[in-house]
């Protein structure tokens, strides 16, 4: 008997072709469009930071001019965190959350779909603004006022980022809805709470994130239309200073939007190549559910130098929030020691996370310091600390779970030689690219600079700098190469290839439209398949020793009856 729940609406078969994919109600297939086109923007993206660390390989070189280099400066920026790493973390949620918690299905298919397509045309505009006569926005992804009004930023270029950044965040604030209602409302017979897999949990504690901290970025995109259409209220340092505040209620929030997924995505990880139960599991939801909650807290030490907000209390709270992230870590490492580890790819990429997030998070508590933060602020210090967060953390984490879920989305295992290469290449480039840049803002290099004088004594750190961006790129192209590999020649991957323990793993790779085939296991715990494994061990040892209890019974009956012949 199926422990779907009744409610749950079905799904119908799905359309063949490219109108099966367009107009498709399938959470996977949903999900697999949102993760595909965030990433071919992130190749996009990554490609002109590619461009901007050429030109800045040596002083006073002009291969994009200042005003070119200003646009890819905030294309990257914006586009990085609006169309590629945010939508990785959401399809993530989209096509994992269902299968974990035994659903056929999402909450609110056909308005997931629409959600895909105001995300797709917002990246579109945003990105379409290159086509008009003034160029795309060239204000940074935070879009500072007056600078993005229309005295300092004419033309609709400026105009298409808001709206496209508009229609990509109000998409991705009802995908989280979404997924928090399909955890709240579709979970399988037995699928308590305390009983979901901690990459769901992860997605609750980044849902709960969306829900409170998007809605300050369309309020920050509508402040922004009003200053293009009146500019006279920029004027006012009440109003540029009150954007600041609405958009970094969103800013940094969505830093961790950007990070809980992955994190998840490493406890799974982690417990599979270790072959056990995740560590400190109560401990580890305790601490998600905390760190999302401070996460709203903190918006306020973006602005320290502003001199508008009570930067000590913006401090303390910014510190308190290594305490969470310690039990995150310790909940990592604790499950790992120990356990008899298999280093594939995934596993690789998941170790590497711990080393080069932590140091994006020791350097944030550093920046959490307003003496610091007065001295360090704008600088490519400012920058080392950002990409070790969100590149050195969250694409690593990312790539873990991209490499553990493939064959599960595609039924094709990736390569492991190629990526292997992919994963060296990418730890040698980016400890390459990224602490060099420590030491530039250490020497006080500014950041959105698209040169610098030779005699800056910069030209060092920047060099090397530029030839880790290069290592990385070549990294990307390793990747492709395996993607396409893979799809076309890939092994093929069984149902659970890794011997994993939670339930999208039950089914087939790829999974039916409905997830599952066959009923599902009564949920005990947050590793049901494990729990089977264990139970069906303990059957064959008892019926083992039954046996055995057996044989020795009929061995003392027969030596009994002996002496009688």
């Amino acid at each position: 008997m199926t422990t779907v729940p009744a409610s749950v609406p079905t799904v119908p078969v799905p359309r063949r072709g490219v109108a099966g994919w367009l107009l498709t109600t399938d959470h996977k297939r949903i999900a697999l469009l949102i993760l595909g086109t965030a990433l071919v923007f992130f190749f996009v993206f990554g490609a002109m930071a590619l461009t901007m660390r050429s030109q800045l390989a040596l002083p006073g070189m002009s291969i994009l001019s200042p005003h070119l280099y200003s646009e890819f400066f905030t294309m990257h920026g914006s586009g990085m965190i609006f169309l590629a790493i945010t939508p990785f973390a959401l399809g993530l949620g989209v096509y994992l959350v269902p299968l974990q918690i035994g659903s056929p299905t999402i909450a609110a298919p056909r308005l997931l779909l629409f959600c895909y397509y105001l995300y797709l045309f917002g990246a579109l505009g945003m990105v379409g603004g290159f086509l008009t006569s003034h160029g795309a926005a060239d204000d940074g992804w935070f879009a500072y006022v007056p600078l993005s009004g229309s005295e300092y930023s004419p033309g609709k270029g400026m105009d298409l980022w808001i709206a496209g950044t508009f229609l990509a965040g109000l998409g991705q604030l009802i995908i989280g809805g979404a997924i928090l209602w399909t955890v709240m409302r579709l979970r399988t017979k037995g699928m308590s709470l305390m009983r979901m897999p901690l990459f769901t949990w992860s997605m609750v504690g980044t849902t709960l994130m969306v829900i409170a901290s998007f809605p300050a970025l369309l309020a920050a995109m509508s402040m922004l239309t009003v200053a293009r259409f009146h500019p006279g209220v920029t004027a006012s340092n009440t109003f540029n200073i009150a954007y600041q505040d609405v958009f970094w209620f969103y800013g940094h929030p969505v830093v961790y939007v950007m990070f809980f997924p992955f994190v998840g995505a490493i406890l799974d990880v982690a417990a599979t190549f270790s072959g056990r139960r995740n560590s400190g599991y109560k401990w580890t939801v305790i601490a998600l559910l905390a760190f999302s909650t401070g996460s709203m807290a903190v918006w306020g030490h973006h602005m320290f130098t502003t001199g508008q907000i009570p930067n000590d209390y913006f401090s303390v709270v910014s510190i308190f929030l290594i305490v969470p992230a310690g039990l995150e870590y310790f909940s990592i490492i604790s499950t790992l020691v120990g356990g008899r580890l298999v280093y594939r790819t995934a596993l690789l990429f998941a170790i590497a996370f711990l080393p080069q997030f932590f140091i994006g998070g020791a350097t944030g508590v550093m920046l959490a310091s307003p003496t610091l933060d007065y001295m360090l602020h704008d600088t490519y210090f400012v920058v080392a600390h950002f990409h070790y967060t969100l590149f050195g953390g969250s694409v690593f984490g990312f790539f873990a779970g991209f490499y553990y879920w493939f064959p599960k989305a595609t039924g094709r295992l990736l390569d492991e030689r190629l990526g292997k290469t992919h994963f060296w290449l990418m730890v040698i480039g980016t400890n390459v690219t990224f602490i060099p840049m420590f030491l530039s803002g250490f020497f006080g290099m500014p950041r959105r600079v698209e040169t610098y004088p030779p005699t800056a004594g910069l030209t060092t750190t920047n060099l090397i700098s530029s030839i880790g961006a290069g290592i990385l790129g070549i990294s990307m192209v390793v990747l492709a190469i395996n993607i396409v590999k893979s799809l076309h020649h890939g092994e093929r991957a069984g149902a659970n290839p890794w011997g994993a323990f939670t339930l999208e793993w039950a089914t087939s790779s790829p999974p039916p439209p409905l997830n599952f085939s066959e009923p599902l296991p009564y949920v005990t715990s947050p590793a049901p398949l494990l729990d089977l494994r264990e139970r069906a061990e303990l059957d064959a040892v008892e019926a083992a020793e039954g046996h055995a209890h057996e044989t020795l019974l009929a061995h003392a009956a027969a030596s009994e009856e002996e002496p009688e012949r």
